[in-house]
């Protein structure tokens, strides 16, 4: 038997047993760790499986159809761009290794190699303010540039602007999904991930063709803080998915973030909640790395190209502002730009110290 046909069957097995309902990762472990890999769990006899996990359990593993599922994962697994990762692969995330609670496979959408190298999660609000996304796509920038890769959800609001942000800079961005690796959720987002595949990648550990469904989404983020060396939340109303991510990276050991509000915004609560509880206040990018003894002087990743002859929008946006202070209209007016684009250009200059906002809504350069 040829080593590629050796792997498929191999393959076959972890598919089989990642694919009966009622069988998740807990169960599968137990069975790993009496039986070994997967095809040895199939050639055991029933009464020895029902010992770990129960003769209904044991029925149900043996005797549920799964053939035409595991066509179906093989077949999208040899498209391009596509990966299964078992918990027996060297590729599979060594970070979630190190969790209570790691998958048995993954579905790799893009470049797997992301998945061990530093990352930061970046979560928060669905219905985000026009100043959490701006926060968000400039802090997962910064990070990114730093040479982190930024994990987040794929959601709308703050996950999406966080992936925008980090498809900007060196380190590029994960999403991880509540549904199957073949599907996007929610629609709106499918250039964002078409994006995200051809320079970052989604992941999945949920069947193909699994719907969007409200309890697979704390099951999804216990990965996007275990694949990440810390979470920052940027927006969060009390009761909020993303404080059930921060939670998680709490009892995973990894650093929790949070960025202050207004104290009259439901949407600062949950962070204002983290922050009492011990989460690090952060005002910057540059917090985050320094809190994480990030050196980012000598990232592991090779620096951006740079575009030939690029023109350099922030100098020109500097160069506009002056050193006088304006008004957001007229430097609007003076450089071209339509208000969201300004005012994403402005953030990331604020984040960076270079320009400040005076009383009256008024800009003021620094640098």
């Amino acid at each position: 038997m040829s080593d590629e046909s050796s792997g498929q069957d191999e393959l076959r097995s972890w598919l089989r047993l990642t694919s009966v309902p009622g069988i998740g990762p807990e169960r599968q472990r137990e069975l790993l760790a009496a039986f070994g890999l997967p095809d040895r769990i199939f050639a055991a006899k029933h009464a020895a499986i029902a010992d770990v996990i129960g003769n209904r359990l044991a029925n149900k593993l043996l005797d549920h159809e799964t053939e035409g599922g595991i066509n179906a994962a093989l077949a999208w697994a040899a498209e391009p761009h596509n990966h299964i990762l078992t918990l027996s692969d060297a590729a599979f995330p060594q970070s979630l290794l190190q969790t209570a609670d790691p998958p048995c496979l993954l579905y790799v959408k893009g470049d797997p190699q992301l998945l061990n190298r530093p990352a930061i999660a970046l979560v928060g609000s669905r219905n985000a303010t026009a100043q959490g996304n701006a926060n968000a796509e400039a802090f997962a920038r910064a990070l990114s540039q730093a040479g982190l890769t930024v994990v987040s959800g794929m959601a709308l609001g703050i996950d999406a602007a966080a992936h925008r942000g980090a498809l900007a800079g060196r380190g590029s961005t994960v999403a991880v999904i509540g549904t199957g690796a073949d599907r996007v959720y929610p629609a709106s987002n499918a250039a964002l991930a078409h994006k995200i595949v051809e320079n970052g990648a989604i992941i999945s550990e949920f069947a193909l063709g699994t719907p969007a469904a409200a309890y697979n989404f704390p099951r999804r983020n216990r990965l996007i803080s275990g694949l990440s060396r810390g979470v920052l939340v940027i927006e969060a109303a009390l009761g909020s998915g993303s404080l059930i991510t921060a939670r998680m990276a709490l009892e995973q050991g990894r650093e929790v973030f949070a960025i202050p509000g207004s104290i009259h915004s439901p949407l600062s609560k949950g962070c204002h909640q983290l922050i009492k509880q011990g989460a690090k206040l952060v005002e910057s990018a540059q917090d985050v790395l320094e809190e994480l003894r990030w050196d980012a002087s000598s990232p592991q990743l090779a620096p951006l190209a740079e575009e030939p002859n690029a023109p350099d929008e922030t100098s020109r946006l500097l160069a506009l502002i002056g050193f006088d202070p304006v008004d957001p209209d007229t430097l609007s007016a003076r450089a071209g730009l339509t208000a969201d684009s300004l005012f994403a250009m402005l953030t990331v200059l604020e984040l960076e110290g270079r320009v400040e906002r005076l009383p009256g809504g008024r800009l003021q350069r620094l640098q």
